[in-house]
C-alpha cells in the first residue's frame, strides 16, 4: 500500500493532529518506510513458528481469590472527608 498524502491528512484528522505541509510529507516518508519493512516481515517463512501472544513466558504471580474479612465501615471511612452513612460522600460530577 502506497502512502498518499491524502491518508496521512486522513489519519492526522483522526488523531485530532494539525500536519504542516512539511509535517505531512516528513510523515508521508516515515509511514511509507515503516509499511516497507512490515512489507519484509510479510516475506518471511514462519511455518515452524507457533503463533505467540508474548515473546517471554510470563505467569500468573497473584495470590488465589479466597473470601475473607474485609475492613470495617469505620476504620476505611476514619479519615473520609465527607460521609453519608456508611459511604464516601463526593461532590456531584454529572448535570
Amino acid at each position: 500500500m502506497k502512502i498518499t498524502r491524502e491518508i496521512v491528512r486522513h489519519v492526522a484528522d483522526l488523531a485530532r493532529l494539525e500536519l504542516g505541509p512539511e509535517e505531512a510529507l516528513k510523515m508521508e516518508s516515515q509511514l511509507g518506510d515503516i509499511l516497507g519493512y512490515i512489507g519484509l516481515l510479510d516475506g518471511l517463512d514462519l511455518s515452524g513458528i507457533p503463533p505467540t501472544s508474548h515473546v517471554q513466558e510470563i505467569f500468573n504471580v497473584m495470590r488465589e481469590d479466597e473470601a475473607r474479612s474485609s475492613l470495617p465501615v469505620e476504620k476505611g471511612l476514619a479519615n473520609a472527608p465527607d460521609r453519608e452513612g456508611t459511604a464516601f460522600k463526593v461532590p456531584k460530577v454529572i448535570e
